[in-house]
């Protein structure tokens, strides 16, 4: 008995150190299943840009599911994005190359997974392009969501 709860606090713990990321409010939490399993939905404010919001729905794993698949570290890569123009945009400083910039970033595991929003300036379309994808040290993930933002009329500084 003492081993099982050592494992459950341990996995009770892990669960909760990746639960929020940091820049990210939590905003709606769907519950999927009766292992503990839910939907997360979280607001993003593009640090560079201001009046641009992004919500990113994400699978968040359950510690009945963990202990049950004995898969404890990871949760999947699956996620969902929407981004909109919630204010006035003005343009920060932002990278404008082909390759953009993290806005968000959010461990998906105790090591080797991380869940991203990146943005990309698409200078002749005057558009900014959200991307939301994982990355493996070991292998990438082909699970990809998008959203775009045009800039009519944006302030750029």
């Amino acid at each position: 008995m003492g081993r099982f709860v050592t494992y459950m606090s341990g996995a009770a713990i892990l669960a909760a150190s990746f639960a929020w990321p940091v820049g990210a409010e939590q905003v709606g939490e769907i519950g999927v299943d009766w292992a503990g399993n839910d939907i997360v939905i979280e607001a993003i404010a593009d640090p560079d840009v201001t009046g641009v919001t992004c919500h990113l729905a994400y699978f968040k794993r359950g510690l009945i599911d963990r202990l049950a698949n004995g898969n404890w570290f990871e949760d999947p890569s699956n996620s969902a994005l929407e981004c909109q123009q919630t204010g006035p945009i003005r343009l920060g400083d932002i990278d404008r190359s082909k390759s953009g910039e993290d806005v968000f970033r959010a461990s998906r595991s105790i090591i080797l997974k991380t869940l991203r929003v990146k943005r990309i300036f698409d200078q002749s379309n005057q558009t900014l392009v959200y991307v939301a994808h994982t990355r493996e040290l070991t292998q990438g993930s082909a699970k990809v969501s998008i959203s775009t933002v045009p800039l009519r009329g944006a302030l750029t500084e």
